[in-house]
């Protein structure tokens, strides 16, 4: 028997992206890095894959007669930031050897490939830096089939069937992993541009790439997908959201946060950094709030693994240096995250700034005056019709700004005639001809774009068969354009579809702490929190032990519906689970956020004021926690 081989050092991977507006700079930051080996972004949200499949279906006739690349570019639906991102970044890819995988091809992940390598080509490096694409995540053709033989596509949010949702679909994408990647990589290419893969999956294939790993070494793949959730937001690991933001403030680092980097081990274990000479910070307390970001539950499910993360462990190494162990890997599911998009009709709103004395009188009035002029019948053809009060008007205010209130008016139905702004009845002019009759302190908007309609679309998150994906790694090198064929994972587990969800085991008394103060909860505990689909998940975390025991007594679901009120917490379930080892506290509010970014009708679309304001919330402190500094 030969000896065992010698583990590989740990790969030192980037995140380079969050998003689409993320900073262009980043590519080509990091891959002037020598010491970086891969470099990984995130290009898409569940908003811009509604955007990109519902405008590929728009453009398919135009698609059809482009017989050209840049014919094909003119409609193209892949996130074009990239290209802003990646084009300067090409010859620091060349110089140092990084390599490069991104999920910015979204809706035409072919063509994004091939417009990269016809850019690399035009720099001479076409021999140097190879291409190839991940095909699969589109599933419009797969999903139809099955809604014809009965599948009931119920919504992971609230458990309702396709068929009740009322709309027609017209696109579908689900999510990939990492392993096409892992392949691309091995068969020599570059850059690996991919659709929807899962955010983290880039980390997976990148990791599992560079140290071999094969598809059952679970333990090391779920080290892997933490890694990847970690730094797939960029800088959200290193400060950004940190509600801990104040201490940067005041050493100048709460600007230029370095992007993420991660050092990822034969183990799957990983020491978290940043980009040298960046601000920002990397410490357990960023590092966790990032982890309890857009989780739903202990585990946290990718299609090549799932990760269990209760007995997650994070040390400070030293300054911006943090190790994270302690993730269990357990077999993938079955089924895979399916997002079906439908066309829902149509929005817009107006918005009237109101200042003074008597707030809530002035807002009621001008809501019955809306309401008086739209009339029953007419408000009836409106799906949605909501009003807001943003803001209050405080007496002796600093300047008038603060002091004024934006009142916002959402309207949406399935009627565009109803909301244009050309016609002498409807929503436009019904809000328009009421102001010589406003109350005291009324001023209309000088920006009326928002009262123009706007098509929206609504979103719904299933479950699909992993054996229903066409999963395939496109090689542009090489003889003839190797395609390559990825299999379904062939051991999996079932879950049930709801996390578990628990209260702490051994709760304290409330005065175990000694004498208390009545305090926002935030000057202890940090929050963070954010949005999947219609669910909106809130961590919250501690700096010591003893907070540690408290917050897990306080923070139960109960205390929580209290925190949220009765105007926020809609009557929904919520799930509850701790991490001892970063000392916190995560809830699941299901449902929570109006159907989603694409429809939602509040300001909170993406889930992510709800952790700031429940920390706002007042509750009874223990007197030595805030003795102890306030966050």
């Amino acid at each position: 028997m030969s000896p065992p081989s010698t583990p590989k050092r740990p790969v030192r991977i980037a995140g380079c992206s969050g998003g689409f507006t993320d900073r262009a700079r980043a590519i080509t930051s990091l891959a002037a890095d020598p010491d970086v080996d891969a470099v990984i972004g995130d290009w898409l949200s569940e908003m811009t894959m509604t955007v990109h499949g519902s405008g590929k279906v728009r453009n398919q006739p135009a698609a059809a007669q482009a017989d050209t690349l840049e014919a094909r570019m003119a409609t193209a639906m892949y996130a074009e930031t990239f290209l802003q991102c990646f084009e300067p970044a090409i010859e620091n890819l060349v110089r140092n050897g990084a390599k490069l995988a991104v999920n910015a091809g979204a809706s035409d992940t072919e063509l994004l490939a091939r417009v990269c390598a016809r850019m690399i080509a035009d720099r001479g490096h076409g021999d140097r830096l190879k291409v190839a694409w991940v095909e699969g995540d589109e599933v419009t053709d797969q999903v139809n089939r099955l809604i014809g033989k009965g599948e009931r596509f119920e919504s992971l949010m609230h458990g309702k069937a396709l068929e009740e949702w009322g709309l027609e679909p017209v696109c579908a994408q689900a999510y990939l992993g990492g392993m096409g990647i892992a392949e691309a990589l091995r068969r020599g290419a570059d850059v690996v541009i991919c659709g929807r893969v899962a955010d983290a999956a880039p980390v997976v294939g990148m990791s599992a790439w560079w140290h071999g790993w094969g598809a059952g070494q679970f333990d090391e793949l779920a080290g892997a997908l933490v890694a990847g959730h970690l730094i797939e937001c960029s800088a959200y690991v290193t400060g950004g959201y940190f509600s801990g933001f104040k201490e940067l403030m005041k050493t100048g680092k709460h600007v230029n946060m370095g992007f993420p980097i991660a050092e990822v081990d034969f183990r799957g274990e990983c020491v978290l950094a940043k980009e040298k000479g960046t601000g920002g910070c990397v410490t357990v307390e960023s590092v966790t709030s990032q982890l309890v970001y857009e989780i739903q539950g202990p585990w946290y499910y990718n299609c090549d693994v799932v990760a269990d993360l209760q007995g997650i462990q994070m040390v400070q190494l030293g300054e911006d240096r943090v190790r994270v162990s302690g993730v269990k890997g357990l077999p993938p599911p079955p089924t895979t995250k399916v997002g079906i998009t439908a066309p829902a009709g149509f929005q817009a709103e107006w918005h009237i700034y109101l200042c003074g004395l008597d707030m809530a009188e002035k807002c009621a009035a001008t809501e019955a005056q809306v309401r008086y002029a739209i009339g029953e019948e007419n408000i009836a053809r409106f799906t949605t019709l909501k009003f807001h009060q943003n803001g209050t008007s405080p007496v002796d205010a600093e300047n008038q700004d603060l002091a004024t209130v934006d009142f916002r008016i959402f309207a949406q139905t399935r009627d565009p005639e109803l909301l244009r702004p050309d016609v002498p009845n409807g929503f436009n002019r019904w809000v328009l001809e009421l102001f010589l009759q406003s109350v005291p302190g009324a001023s209309l908007s000088n920006d009326l774009r928002q009262t123009v309609p706007k098509p929206y679309y609504e979103y719904w998150v299933s479950l699909l068969p992993q054996a229903e994906l066409r999963h395939r790694v496109h090689l542009l090198f090489g003889e003839d354009n190797r395609i390559v064929d990825m299999p379904a994972p062939a051991q999996t587990r079932v879950y049930p579809r709801r996390q578990p969800s628990y209260e702490t085991a051994s709760p304290l008394p409330l005065d175990s702490w000694g004498e208390t103060a009545r305090a926002p909860l935030g000057h202890v505990v940090y929050g963070r929190s954010g949005d999947k689909a219609s669910d909106c998940n809130v961590g919250f975390f501690v700096r010591n032990d003893d907070e540690w025991d408290w917050l897990r007594s306080l923070l139960t679901v109960d205390k929580i519906k209290e925190l949220l009120g009765p105007h926020e917490y809609k009557g929904k379930p919520i799930d509850r689970f701790e991490i001892p080892g970063v000392r916190a506290v995560h809830f699941l509010l299901h449902d929570h956020l109006d159907r989603g970014y694409n429809a939602c009708s509040n300001y909170d679309t993406l889930g992510k004021l709800a952790g700031e304001y429940l920390r706002a919330k007042t509750v009874d402190v223990p007197r030595r926690f805030l003795e102890r500094g306030r966050i």
